[in-house]
């Protein structure tokens, strides 16, 4: 592609570069450039003008994002997103319905090294979506690029993002009661906004004294694809009350604590097939947390393993939930 000021005279049929309003006249960029245009141009005085003009090899900026779009979802309704229409070379993808973003990262990063004319921007890996949100970007920063960067681009980029839905459709929540500490409610309201963002409900109502036989009862009677457990009390150790509830019905802990703030004290675990997660108090208020990160993928049905878990603490130190206890500074 040729860019720069060149007599009006040789404008014909190139791209307008830059906006223009003079002597009345009103062209905005990108505007492919005739005859009559010229004229009115010249007319008001201008004797230059700066265009792009494409060479033979050359994409156009809608049609190259298009193409790299195309290329990112060949598949539309397997993935789970829609691709918009092109304009001034950009074509925005987005869920068409509720779920996570799953990407290649490697993928994206190799197309976005092809050429620097060509950026992909996507939301963060595992991000929760909604019907319609925007998970990603295309766009061609100048007027063209060359058809032979578009192809690369589009066999780096081959299908490097998805929606993954959610693979359950309800949850139980087990919720531990010790006299004069109970928040009745609270964190099942906030447990159920969760639930309903992805298309999920809560079982009915599940309330125990905070004790492990209690639990373990608790557990092995719960009717949901995913078990919860919000205890009264902090679970502090892998044999405090849950945790060890949990291996006393039978399941195993796979991870206990995160390097996500709010959210330490979670813990992961399962239940024969039924994946259990022990909720950091945290999750009792609807400000993001350490909490959702593990429990979105698992709703997807995403497996989460201890590694996945150590590997959150990048990007971990969320912020502060105002009604915290003890407060992270001070």
């Amino acid at each position: 592609m040729n860019f720069g000021a060149v007599p009006l005279a040789e404008a014909e049929g190139t791209i307008l570069a830059h906006g223009l309003s003079v002597g009345g006249i009103r062209l905005k960029k990108g505007h492919l450039l005739q005859i009559a245009d010229l004229d009115a141009l010249a007319a008001a005085g201008l004797a230059r003008v700066t265009i792009a003009r494409l060479g033979p090899d050359d994409l156009g900026e809608d049609q190259a994002a298009e193409a790299i779009a195309a290329a990112l979802v060949p598949d539309p309704a397997a993935q789970g997103l829609r691709i918009g229409a092109a304009g001034t070379g950009r074509v925005n993808l987005h869920a068409t319905g509720p779920g996570v973003i799953v990407l290649d990262a490697p993928a994206i990063g190799r197309l976005n090294a092809v050429d620097p004319m060509i950026t992909l921007a996507t939301v963060p890996p595992f991000q929760r979506v909604q019907t319609g949100m925007m998970v990603a970007t295309v766009k061609i920063i100048s007027y063209g690029v060359s058809a032979a960067a578009v192809a690369q681009a589009t066999a780096a980029g081959h299908t490097a993002l998805r929606r993954v839905a959610p693979a359950l459709s309800c949850a139980s929540l087990i919720e531990t009661v010790i006299a004069g500490h109970d928040l009745p409610g609270k964190g099942r309201a906030a447990m159920a906004a969760r639930m309903e963002r992805l298309g999920l409900r809560l079982t009915p109502p599940i309330r125990v004294p905070h004790e492990e036989a209690a639990v373990a009862a608790a557990l092995a009677d719960a009717p949901g694809e995913a078990i919860l457990i919000l205890t009264a009390s902090a679970t502090s150790d892998l044999n405090d009350v849950a945790p060890a509830a949990l291996r006393r019905a039978g399941g195993e802990v796979i991870r206990f604590g995160m390097p996500v703030d709010p959210g330490n004290l979670l813990f992961l675990g399962r239940l024969g097939l039924r994946p259990v997660i022990g909720l950091p108090g945290c999750a009792r208020s609807p400000a993001l947390n350490g909490a959702d990160w593990v429990l979105e993928r698992v709703l997807c049905g995403i497996p989460v393993t201890a590694d996945d878990i150590a590997a959150m603490g990048v990007g971990g130190l969320l912020k502060e939930i105002p009604t915290r206890p003890r407060p992270r500074d001070g």
